[in-house]
């Protein structure tokens, strides 16, 4: 991955060593926290933590207090919350496995393939629950509305995306809405709460959930793309596994706009029959070719991803800020 254009641009490894000793301690809280006293909830928290996620939302957030607080040291309050996000996250994972009937994550049997679906529903209600109640700890009002005003909005994207399953008639409008509120307002929060932890001032809380924001635009943007260019073990999931949902993604939109009556009733046979055995995933692949829809959306990741570098290369220079300019490069650049 060439970073070499951002000059002191950082690379993964390089961003990841600045929070190493924090991200190892957030990682020693969620597994003590994941402990219920019912076994399964807690082995589905075990299960999801040794799965090999990114981290990159407990990342954001530990950067953002490193590079906002005054030693540069970030704080206990960081670490909690770095839990307390991917907690969240990892909640809405397990619910996200239930609604979409899913068989695999990150190259394994999802949640609900190993547990069935009404063990993940209340191990989802449950994880979301601990979460808030380590974020109450903190005593502080700010953290707690940020974070449930934000887990509010990814449950009504969840209801909204349900509306639309199997529907062709869904626009850019309502495929960015979606984005915004199920990816990009969690990466928003997660930098603001390192703002706070960090005892940044409002401006600084409100910049850096902007370019957090636009980061999880891209972040959201380029995993809409990967569904359907992405090999399906780099992915860990199966390829045009949205479109067999039932969803159209941007994409989709994009090359819909264009195509013909005959080109729609492709997808529409897709959408209906949920498999690929009478459209093969080519013809949609040709599609997107034809009219440019996977390019389209490229260009719009980017212009999000330059927004993002906007704002926070007008942040003082250092380690953390350069790595926070540097992870909008990954996120573009990603191949998973």
């Amino acid at each position: 991955m060439n970073l070499s254009k951002l000059g002191q641009a950082l690379t993964a490894r390089e961003i990841f060593d600045l929070i190493q000793d924090e991200l190892e301690q957030v990682e020693k809280k969620i597994t003590a926290e994941s402990v219920a006293s019912v076994d399964a909830v807690t082995a589905i928290g075990q299960y999801l933590q040794s799965s090999g996620g990114k981290r990159l939302r407990p990342a954001l957030l530990l950067l953002a207090a490193k590079l906002t607080s005054t030693d540069g040291n970030g704080s206990a309050t960081a670490t909690e919350l770095g839990a307390v996000v991917e907690l969240i996250h990892a909640a809405t994972l397990v619910h996200d496995d239930v609604i979409d009937a899913a068989e695999t994550r990150r190259g394994r049997p999802s949640t609900n393939v190993k547990w069935g679906n009404h063990t993940c529903v209340l191990a989802g209600d449950w994880l979301y629950m601990q979460a808030f109640q380590m974020a109450l700890r903190e005593r502080n009002f700010q953290i707690l509305e940020l974070l449930i005003s934000l887990t509010q909005m990814m449950v009504e994207g969840e209801l909204i995306q349900l509306e639309r399953i199997g529907r062709i008639d869904v626009g850019e409008a309502d495929c960015m809405e979606l984005v915004d509120r199920k990816t990009a307002r969690l990466f928003s929060v997660c930098a603001r709460l390192g703002a706070v932890a960090g005892h940044a001032d409002g401006h600084a809380q409100e910049r850096l959930g902007e370019y957090a924001w636009n980061l999880g635009m891209a972040f959201q943007l380029v995993d809409d793309v990967l569904d359907f260019t992405a090999r399906e073990k780099t992915l860990g999931k199966p390829v045009g596994g949205d479109l067999r949902e039932g969803k159209v993604t941007l994409p989709l939109v994009y090359a819909l706009d264009s195509a013909t009556a005959g080109e729609r009733v492709l997808v529409e046979t897709i959408l209906r029959q949920r498999n690929y055995d009478e459209v093969p995933f080519s013809r949609i692949l040709a599609l997107l070719e034809k009219y440019r829809g996977i390019e389209r959306v490229k260009e719009r990741a980017q212009g999000f991803t330059d927004k993002a570098r906007q704002i926070i290369s007008q942040f003082p220079e250092s380690p953390y800020q350069r790595a926070l300019l540097s992870v909008t490069e990954l996120v573009t650049e990603r191949d998973h």
